[in-house]
């Protein structure tokens, strides 16, 4: 792992090869552009083939002071049969103040999978909520290959995150997972996209958010299925609950099917507030009010962190929505919307 920089003077083909590779940002997206033809830091992490990590790799982006951006371009390369695990975490700077001026942090993340590799990334959004996030993650997908997203946007004021699979190879597969908790006048904008190229190829998505206040979520999702693209199954499920009349979810999953021959292709969305025949059922067996909607908002959420791929992850993520839940977007606000 070294940076873009470092990789340059070293290894100036490779690095090349890399800065051009597959997985390129789509060119109609002013947002990733803007970030691909902005970007100061950058990270490069090539496995070669063959290679297993035993252990997840750490990439950590912190939030500037006020007033300031970081703008970062992260380029993942695992070789045929690599395996590796990452955990990408969006956190606060000790510069980053209370204040009201906002900072900005930009990022791409570029993957390419050879044949047979299998990678497991899980990143975890909790951003201050003076800070901009703009998100943009690409990946190019090999024969036989494996690729197991799992995102959780909980901070920033405002969030606009694309993630774009591209399953070129034969058996190739993608698994994405994502939940949104916000509350405040927070703002999810969430977008995905799965391109079915070759045979066999299989993808499974999911998306769950519960939001309060005056919070507000766009989850938009497409499913493109290729002629080439015989024997796909894919799935795309988005699911909101609004937990005050202020919030605004929309759901808007598609499909573009120009093959046929699938074994699967399909889509669902739901939105809607809390079950009250749950509600009533919970406490029909002694549990209080405030208890009860806590239960039934992170058990709405939980299929979503259990199949997050790293179980330390998984652990830290339901403290983390337990924590915001606590802290204010829970119980108290529910009562008083």
């Amino acid at each position: 792992m070294t940076t873009i920089a470092d990789l340059l003077a070293r290894r100036p083909d490779r690095a090349q090869e890399l800065l051009a590779g597959g997985a390129s940002l789509p060119a109609d997206d002013r947002f990733a552009q803007l970030t691909r033809a902005l970007w100061s830091q950058g990270l490069v992490l090539d496995i070669p083939a063959g290679v297993h990590l035993s252990k997840p790799i750490i990439l950590r982006w912190a939030a500037g002071a006020a007033d300031h951006a970081l703008v970062t371009r992260t380029l993942i390369a695992l070789g045929d049969g690599a395996q590796a695990s990452i955990l990408e975490d969006l956190v606060a700077s000790d510069a980053t103040g209370p204040g009201p001026a906002q900072s900005f942090l930009a990022g791409t993340l570029e993957v390419t999978l050879g044949r047979d590799a299998r990678l497991e990334i899980a990143s975890i959004q909790a951003l201050p909520a003076t800070t901009v996030a703009i998100q943009h993650r690409n990946a190019v997908i090999g024969e036989g290959a494996t690729l197991h997203w799992a995102l959780a946007q909980l901070g920033s004021t405002l969030v606009r995150s694309r993630v774009d699979n591209r399953l070129e190879g034969d058996r190739s597969s993608v698994e994405q997972v994502e939940i949104v908790f916000g509350g405040e006048d927070q703002l999810f904008d969430l977008t995905s996209y799965t391109h079915h190229v070759g045979r066999d190829t299989t993808g499974n998505l999911l998306s769950k958010g519960a939001l309060l206040d005056r919070a507000r979520s766009f989850m938009k999702g497409m499913i493109v299925i290729e002629r080439s693209a015989i024997g796909t199954d894919s799935f795309l499920g988005e699911f909101g609950m609004n937990l005050s009349k202020a919030t605004r979810s929309v759901a808007i999953p598609s499909l573009e099917i120009d093959q046929p021959d699938c074994r699967r292709a399909m889509h669902a969305s739901s939105v809607g507030p809390i079950d009250e025949a749950q509600l009533f059922y919970l406490e029909s067996r002694g549990i209080p009010p405030d208890e009860a909607r806590k239960f039934i908002v992170l058990g709405f959420l939980e299929p979503v962190v259990a199949r997050v791929p790293l179980a330390d992850v998984q652990d830290r993520l339901r403290g983390l929505l337990e924590d915001k839940w606590d802290a204010g977007i829970g119980v108290g606000a529910i009562a008083a919307a």
